[in-house]
């Protein structure tokens, strides 16, 4: 799976600076609704949210990939966003997270959805990717990584 098929360039973000794993959600939920202006914020933010309720979408080693499903798309839209310092997000390793992966997608898609986030997974656990991720100057740069690395 090609990441550049799934993250545009305006939603890639680099060098974000939040310091809360709350203000990263909202963050996601307006980026979301910039892409998908027929859902409301709110409704993005509550599917993350809820999500997370679940259990912590940090995966470690700085990842997390929060996601949320939702009525009324087809398609799956992502965000990744760089923070420039690592917050706590009850990541499985209780390490800080820096890299966000974001995820919304179609109610219903399991089998698409599982997919999606195994090849996410397994592009993030690459250290060199994460590291010239994690190096990206601003959002072209972090978007040109994203699309060389398909």
């Amino acid at each position: 799976m090609k990441l550049s098929s799934l993250i545009n360039k305006d939603c890639s973000k680099a060098a974000v600076l939040f310091n809360s794993k709350k203000r990263v959600l909202e963050y996601i939920s307006e980026l979301a609704h910039e892409q998908l202006p027929e859902l409301s914020q709110h409704d993005i933010l509550n599917a993350l949210m809820s999500r997370e309720k679940l259990g912590s979408t940090g995966i470690g080693k700085g990842i997390a990939i929060p996601h949320g499903r939702i009525e009324g798309i087809d398609e799956v839209t992502a965000m990744l966003l760089v923070n420039q310092q690592g917050i706590p997000f009850d990541a499985i390793d209780n390490r800080p997270v820096d890299i966000f992966l974001a995820l919304i997608v179609p109610e219903g898609d399991n089998q698409q959805h599982l997919k999606t986030l195994a090849a996410i997974a397994e592009k993030l656990n690459n250290k060199e990717f994460c590291k010239q991720l994690r190096n990206a100057g601003n959002d072209e740069e972090l978007y040109a990584i994203i699309a060389s690395a398909d």
